[in-house]
């Protein structure tokens, strides 16, 4: 995960337990964390994640509360776009709607650390990289069961 992207989920977990009224508050706490930024940084963090400022201090909006988590997310796009899935060993070919495979790609690389080594994705072809033939069936039952309509 990107430095930014922790940086960012810190504020959002520190904003959802604390009342933090000022960006120097933030900082601070955020520096208890282990996460350093400077006040620039955290302004544009704070314009980013589209936080608001009420008399409480900084909060989420209602439209940012119901966005999809990133788990959302990548179920959506998977659950969306996943046309065929077939084995070749420990590698399974999955097969995608045209220009999506990259996403789907991504989504199994987020969703799948222990059984996926890797992901190589073209427009519409995903071959990916399981730890062990064994593991090969679970993991297309598991697609095929969750994802492809």
């Amino acid at each position: 995960m990107s430095a930014k992207k922790n940086r960012q989920l810190k504020i959002l977990e520190i904003v959802a337990e604390h009342e933090v009224s000022t960006q120097e508050e933030l900082i601070s706490l955020l520096r208890v964390e282990g996460v350093e930024a400077t006040q620039a940084t955290i302004s544009r963090d704070i314009r980013e994640l589209r936080l608001k400022k009420d008399r409480r201090g900084y909060a989420m909006t209602e439209q940012e509360k119901k966005a999809p988590t990133g788990e959302e997310s990548y179920d959506g796009v998977m659950r969306s776009s996943i046309v065929s899935v077939e084995p070749a060993g420990n590698i399974v070919v999955i097969k995608t709607l045209a220009g999506v495979a990259m996403a789907v790609a991504a989504a199994i690389d987020h969703k799948n650390n222990d059984i996926v080594v890797g992901c190589i994705a073209g427009d519409d072809t995903i071959f990916v990289a399981v730890r062990d033939a064994s593991l090969a069936e679970g993991f297309i039952n598991e697609i095929k069961s969750g994802y492809i309509r």
